[in-house]
């Protein structure tokens, strides 16, 4: 790996004694990749790790492990049911460190493709809100599906301008994620491509950048409210600079440490010159800690607005009998909220969310479906939302079978005759998607985009 003179210079700046042993882990051809089990989903640890067979753990993540696309595959059942995500383990960090209790409202402000906001919804589990937001557009899609893939049903996806979140949500949010953009120093390893594009005017530019993100994320947090600024750089500047520019900043802001975290090195102010003690933020170093480069920084809100109150939640007027009578001849249970039709599309807004009218919507909470000529069609995305035992009619395969072959596939599966409508299709247990059962087949509602 041909490194910039200026990064080296800078890093044994940094490091002293301890630069030759990171230049070497940076020139390492194994590079340490992850899943993330899915808890939030019944038994999915315990079927994962059955999968895939003994698998070491990631020291700051409790549903982390060590674990490459060899073992689990993308075209795994248990991957197109939501019970895994592949991530890298470093990146599993940041919201170990923020604490997020259920019944918390979460904002995840550069959430593509999904890591770190999917892993704020397994602790959700389902309560509370959260909201998924990501700027550049086509990144959006990709953070939908992966906010689909896992039947999250609390969520919100928007794309929209940190400025503009922070006009419509000021005070409001119990927890923040700042995923910031940065200069990607910490993929070196991963991305060598990154290299060629890194100058130390780039780290300048991207930390002036993060510093106008971090105004909008504060600005959001309510009074008591914590938020988590993480990076994937080794830059001080994009670093421990923007936690002393928050600290500088906002005299209502507090650098907390992260005791459960201490297994990771500490932050220090000595890198950006400054007396100020940023021991209790969090960095990863590939020659430490089994990972790629990372910088964790969590805060307190000791003061300031608490917006929610001004939130009137009410019951959103919506034309829903076609899904009714879906409802009363497939599912066992009734779905309520507040539900939104945009054009044929049916979708239940996550609670909390009393409009989203002015937004830049990309999944307003759970899609459930589409009205076709009067009928009513469900979504994959609903399908993933619900679990065996809440639907009248549900096929089970196991994981490996030739069944959930074909099905994966796309192909029309035999089924009992007395079979009729809308059937629930299950990996072990594990929903998967949909299938329309008629005179013993079963006409396959896989989406052809996840076919294999």
């Amino acid at each position: 790996m041909n490194l910039p003179q200026t990064f080296k210079i800078r890093m044994k700046n940094m490091l002293g004694q301890e630069y030759d042993d990171f230049e070497r882990a940076l020139e390492e051809k194994d590079i340490f990749s992850g899943v993330r089990v899915f808890r939030a989903k019944n038994g999915a640890r315990e079927a994962v790790l059955h999968a895939a067979g003994e698998l070491s753990p990631v020291p700051w993540c409790g549903a982390g492990y060590y674990a490459d696309k060899s073992v689990l595959s993308g075209k795994h059942p248990y991957h197109a049911a939501g019970l895994f995500y592949f991530q890298e383990p470093s990146a599993m960090a940041a919201v170990e460190a923020l604490d997020i209790q259920k019944h918390d409202y979460v904002l995840d402000l550069c959430a593509a493709p999904g890591g770190k906001a999917t892993q704020a919804a397994d602790y959700l589990s389902g309560t509370g809100l959260l909201v998924a937001n990501e700027i550049d557009r086509r990144r959006s899609f990709a953070l939908a599906e992966n906010i689909e893939r896992f039947g999250i049903t609390n969520a919100l996806v928007t794309n929209e301008t940190p400025e503009r979140l922070a006009e419509r949500f000021e005070g409001f949010f119990d927890k923040i994620i700042v995923d910031a953009p940065c200069s990607g120093e910490g993929m070196f390893r991963k991305e060598p491509q990154a290299v060629s594009q890194w100058s130390e005017e780039y780290t300048r530019v991207c930390a002036e950048r993060d510093k106008e993100i971090a105004d909008c994320a504060v600005r959001m947090l309510r009074a008591g409210g914590k938020m988590v600024y993480s990076t994937c750089t080794f830059a001080p500047c994009e670093d421990e600079g923007i936690a002393e520019y928050i600290l500088n900043t906002y005299m209502d802001m507090t650098l907390l440490p992260i005791s459960h975290l201490s297994m990771l090195s500490p932050g220090c102010g000595d890198y950006i010159g400054s007396p100020r003690d940023f021991s209790a933020a969090r960095r990863i170093f590939p020659h430490k800690q089994n990972g790629e480069g990372h910088f964790i920084a969590l805060f307190e809100k000791s003061g300031g607005v608490c917006g929610r109150e001004k939130k009137d939640i009410r019951e959103l007027k919506t034309d829903i009998l076609p899904y009714r009578e879906f409802e009363k001849n497939t599912l066992k249970n009734i779905i309520n909220g507040n539900f939104v039709l945009f054009g044929d599309e049916l979708y239940r807004l996550p609670n909390g969310i009393n409009s989203i009218d002015g937004l830049r919507v990309v999944r307003a909470g759970l899609h459930m479906g589409t009205y076709k000529k009067g009928r009513f069609e469900p979504s994959h995305a609903l399908a993933l939302a619900l679990s065996p035992t809440g639907v009248q009619r549900c096929l089970d395969f196991p994981h490996n079978s030739i069944e959930m072959q074909k099905y994966m596939r796309g192909e029309i599966l035999p089924c009992d005759a007395v079979l009729s409508g809308w059937t629930l299709v299950s990996a072990d247990g594990f929903s998967i998607g949909w299938g329309k059962a008629s005179g013993g087949t079963l006409k396959n509602h896989f989406p052809k985009y996840l076919r294999i």
